[in-house]
């Protein structure tokens, strides 16, 4: 079976055991900030782990040290049970690394790029297999220069995959692309994990940290703040779930506050929406007080709380500021 059969057919289960990637009481100064200060995570093989964060909270210093780039000033890191920095040559043989944006030359194409990066290491995945894992196989022969923003991050996906290796690092591979070139690389990302390939993404984009992440660490200047899946992190939040609905008739925004269980309410061009701690018994309720008053429900839809909500609640701002 070749290793893109693997990859699209073998669903591994994340696996207990020693973690492929270790990291204990982190820390990094840069003069008088401190960017990584005491961090700990570890990550399991063939999961999907996600450092979430907004710019600047030391989501890529943290993946530089565990790639072996930076030296950090205390803590250590573990990748595979090896040292970045005193054993780079292995960490490098397993490690494979997609940063936010890749430099090629203007004119190599997409096959000879490949076929380049394979020939600096002993064990490759054939160029085939990649084209076809990234969906390249129509831009195989193109130059760089003229591939779309999403293809050039699918190409440098590919390239950190060409050493087979067991742990991809991936720091906000998203960043910057529209829509379609998003969804396209997150197929992309999510059959890498289907083919048991563990997978650290850096991220401030929340849902893509709640579409593909197996567990998040919510970072914020230079600490971890939360740290658990992102179901987890949603339940233990206390934001409130919304209930936004249509009516065919206008209602007093003031008696829909006297409904058991409603919270707060808001009014806007597309209808009404009520928060609740207690979704199902305020559907019901809510319903019940529709049907007395002889209000015909256009439509009704329940927003749960997000990992947006989450990282609120924990500092008091928006991921994005």
């Amino acid at each position: 079976m070749s290793t893109i059969e693997m990859m699209e057919t073998s669903m591994s289960s994340i696996e207990e055991g020693p973690p492929a990637v270790l990291v204990q009481d982190l820390w990094k100064r840069y003069g008088d900030v401190e960017a990584v200060r005491g961090i700990s995570f570890h990550v399991r093989r063939g999961e999907i782990f996600g450092l979430l964060g907004p710019n600047g909270a030391g989501k890529t210093t943290t993946v530089e040290i565990i790639e072996g780039m930076r030296r950090p000033d205390g803590g250590q890191v573990r990748v595979g049970g090896y040292d970045p920095i005193t054993q780079a040559d292995q960490v490098k043989r397993r490690i494979g690394v997609a940063l936010q944006s890749t430099a090629l030359p203007d004119k190599i194409k997409v096959r000879e790029a490949l076929k380049l990066f394979a020939s600096f290491y002993p064990r490759r995945i054939p160029v085939g297999e990649l084209l076809q894992l990234v969906a390249l196989q129509e831009k195989a022969e193109s130059v760089f220069d003229t591939l779309s923003g999403g293809q050039q991050q699918r190409l440098a996906v590919a390239l950190a995959l060409v050493n087979d290796p067991d742990v991809i690092i991936l720091d906000e591979p998203t960043a910057g692309l529209d829509p379609q070139a998003r969804r396209e690389l997150h197929g992309v990302i999510e059959r890498m994990r289907a083919g048991g390939k563990t997978i650290i993404l850096t991220t401030h984009y929340i849902e893509e940290a709640e579409k593909l992440c197996d567990r998040v660490a919510i970072i914020d200047r230079g600490r971890i703040i939360a740290l658990d899946t992102p179901r987890r992190l949603v339940a233990r939040s206390r934001g409130q779930s919304r209930i936004a609905f249509r009516t065919a008739t206008p209602i007093e925004v003031n008696a829909l506050r006297r409904i058991p269980f409603v919270q707060k309410v808001a009014r806007n061009e597309e209808g009404y929406t009520v928060w609740t701690v207690d979704v199902p018994r305020t559907v019901v309720e809510l319903i019940k007080w529709l049907e007395s008053g002889n209000h015909e429900l256009l439509d009704l839809h329940v927003m749960r709380p997000t990992l947006e909500d989450v990282f609120i609640e924990l500092t008091g701002r928006s991921i994005d500021r």
